[in-house]
């Protein structure tokens, strides 16, 4: 822990980069242990356990998504309770079944067994390497901090969604793009128990130290539940924006594989096409964050969301690998200037002493998103189509973007 000669911790991203360049490898970890299922899953339903309604197939992202938001809301109170560092360590320790449970499922059930697993690990891992990067930037440098974390994260899952489509092609489905699996929770687990060191005490110092903000420390989490939920304008538009953010990233997720696949791309092209979304998407939080210190928050969040509904609708328009793929771009590229922009605006408004609760609230809203994606995107796709569901996802986004632009205000007090 960086302090200074009075033993206080010193805040920024300089005076703690050796502890936070750890954290940003163990949150690359945390999104490849997520990537690896990208690819390969949605196939794994249709091909080996022949679930044949999208619906039935979805419901491991809807398994995932329920559980990861739940576990999102109380990974910020326990964070605050017990420390970062032990919720850090229960979130690995969770993970270590899951790629046996992958490998050897004999039903379905267990791929979404697994998934629950998977969810409970994402909450607890990623939430607290986000709190964690949050507690050691200090105020003037998150939307950096958390362009650096987000990139760090699905960075991995794109380059892990490719690695495992070129093992399922070269090796089959099953085990080889689940043993890369194993290898990521095996560092993530010995790097975060043996070197990352506990951040809360720069949390505490910053919030004996703060002095802006209308919100004081002593809210209860029910007060805060509701400030990120609905009361307080900017908190509230961050989360309804995020939840629709992984609507629609449930929809890619779960169903794009499955379009691209029936218009006769191969498996090394779904894997590309797969990867290279997160891969934009990772790649442009490393300019959207840092841009959003300068800039606002604002201007990113709205565009961001009205940009992924272009997008989603030349998906639902494009029929070939070209344009799929140009559309795969404008997807991550929207989703880079949304992802870091709204827990950066969150960390803005939210006082340090409840700083990882909200966090927290809007994380279990914004990875609602994936269960409400799937389960919505299911029922239309059973109904009408894949192209169909993504329509009615492109016109949630756009709306989500209006939403945010006419609600939301600037929370940023450097732009």
């Amino acid at each position: 822990m960086s302090t200074t000669m009075t033993g206080m911790p010193r805040l920024g991203l300089a005076a703690n980069a050796a502890q936070f360049t750890l954290l940003v490898v163990v949150n690359a970890l945390v999104g490849g242990v997520l990537g690896s299922e990208r690819t390969v899953l949605p196939l794994l339903a249709e091909q080996e356990f022949h679930l044949t309604a999208y619906t039935a197939a979805l419901t491991y992202i809807l398994a995932f998504g329920a559980t990861k938001a739940v576990t999102n809301f109380f990974a910020g109170t326990l964070s605050d309770r017990y420390g970062r560092k032990p919720v850090l360590l229960a979130g690995w320790l969770v993970a270590i079944p899951i790629p046996a449970m992958l490998i050897w499922a004999p039903s379905w059930g267990w791929i979404v067994a697994a998934n629950v697993l998977l969810g409970v690990n994402q909450g607890l891992a990623w939430s607290t390497t986000v709190i964690m990067k949050i507690d050691l930037a200090g105020p003037d440098r998150r939307g950096l901090a958390m362009g650096l974390n987000e990139a760090a994260g699905y960075v991995a899952v794109a380059a892990t969604a490719m690695a495992t489509g070129a093992l399922a092609a070269a090796y089959g489905l099953r085990p080889a793009p689940f043993l890369l699996t194993a290898a990521y929770i095996a560092l993530g687990l010995g790097l975060s128990a043996v070197f990352v060191r506990e951040t809360r005490g720069h949390a505490r110092h910053e919030a004996a130290i703060h002095t802006i903000g209308e919100h004081h420390a002593g809210l209860s989490t029910r007060q805060v539940f509701a400030l990120a939920s609905w009361r307080e304008p900017a908190l509230s538009s961050a989360s309804q924006a995020g939840m629709v953010n992984n609507l629609n990233d449930g929809l890619a997720w779960g169903l794009f594989p499955i379009l691209f696949a029936t218009a006769g791309l191969s498996l090394t092209e779904i894997g590309a096409l797969a990867a290279l979304y997160p891969a934009v998407w990772g790649l442009g939080q490393l300019a959207t964050g840092p841009a959003s210190d300068r800039y606002g928050r604002k201007p990113f969040i709205v565009t961001g969301m009205l940009l992924q509904a272009v997008a989603l609708a030349v998906i639902a328009l494009a029929d070939g690998f070209t344009a799929w793929a140009v559309a795969a771009v404008l997807l991550g590229a929207g989703t880079a200037m949304v992802y870091p922009t709204l827990l950066a605006a969150i960390s803005d408004v939210a006082h340090p002493a409840w700083r990882a609760r909200a966090v927290g609230v809007y994380r279990l809203w914004r990875d609602g998103g994936f269960a409400v994606g799937a389960l919505l995107a299911g029922i239309v796709a059973d109904l009408a189509g894949i192209r169909a569901a993504t329509w009615v996802v492109a016109a949630l986004t756009a709306a989500s973007g209006l939403l945010a632009w006419g609600r939301m205000y600037e929370t940023h007090r450097r732009a």
